[in-house]
C-alpha cells in the first residue's frame, strides 16, 4: 500500500470517530466549528467546517460505493487541505452535541 493510499485509509478511520452533530475546537491553532451529518444508510458522509474568527472553509462530500471503494468530493479545494482538517481537527472537550442532522 503506497503512502497516498495509507493517508486515505487513516483519514476514513478518523472521519468514522466523527460522530454526526455540530462541534467546535482547534485546527492549526485557530479556533473552528465543523459540523458532520451521515445518510441513513451510512453511505454518504458530509463535513462543512468554517474558521471562526476568518473567512476559510473546509466541505466535502464522501461516498461509499456499492464495490467497497469510496469517493472523496471536495467543494472547490483540494483533497489536501480536505484530509488535514479531518487528521488535524481537535474538538473541544464533551463530544459533539445533539444537533444531528441527516
Amino acid at each position: 500500500m503506497s503512502a497516498g493510499q495509507q493517508d486515505l485509509v487513516v483519514f476514513e478511520q478518523t472521519l468514522g470517530r466523527m460522530p454526526a452533530g455540530y462541534r467546535e475546537g482547534v485546527f492549526r491553532d485557530r479556533r473552528w466549528g465543523a459540523t458532520v451529518k451521515r445518510s441513513g444508510d451510512s453511505r454518504r458522509v458530509w463535513l462543512f467546517a468554517e474558521d471562526l474568527a476568518g473567512t476559510d472553509i473546509v466541505s466535502f462530500n464522501l461516498y461509499r460505493m456499492a464495490d467497497g471503494r469510496t469517493a472523496l468530493k471536495p467543494c472547490e479545494m483540494s483533497s489536501t487541505k480536505v484530509i488535514d482538517f479531518v487528521m488535524q481537527f481537535r474538538p473541544d472537550a464533551g463530544g459533539f452535541d445533539d444537533r444531528t442532522e441527516s
